[in-house]
């Protein structure tokens, strides 16, 4: 098991998340009881992912596809210096897209 961090919310709350090791080398967080306190807070932490999503949809909602619907899915992994990292679910990379048109209403 991967290390857990605890994250704080902007409204104090606590998270517990199982969190990737950063590989980094001559750097190791640890603690005594397996739990690491966050750098950042939880919503500090999904702002890259935020503005990830964000420049997404807009490159799907204002092409020339014009879809009804966009679904965006990020794999999202935790970590307690870097915050949320975009996973790895092959070896490109997590990004899920999903684009939806209605049949238009015939005259």
């Amino acid at each position: 098991m991967d290390a857990v961090v605890e994250f704080r919310t902007d409204d104090g709350a606590v998270v517990a998340v199982e969190a990737v090791t950063e590989g980094r080398p001559g750097s190791r967080l640890v603690a005594r009881d397996g739990t690491v306190q966050a750098a950042r807070t939880f919503e500090g932490a999904l702002e890259g992912v935020r503005a990830a999503a964000s420049s997404a949809l807009r490159v799907f909602r204002d092409g020339e596809l014009r879809p009804d619907g966009v679904e965006i899915e990020f794999g999202v992994k935790m970590s307690a210096e870097t915050g949320a990292i975009i996973a790895k679910g092959t070896a490109e990379g997590h990004l899920v897209v999903r684009l939806t048109w209605s049949p238009s209403p015939t005259s």
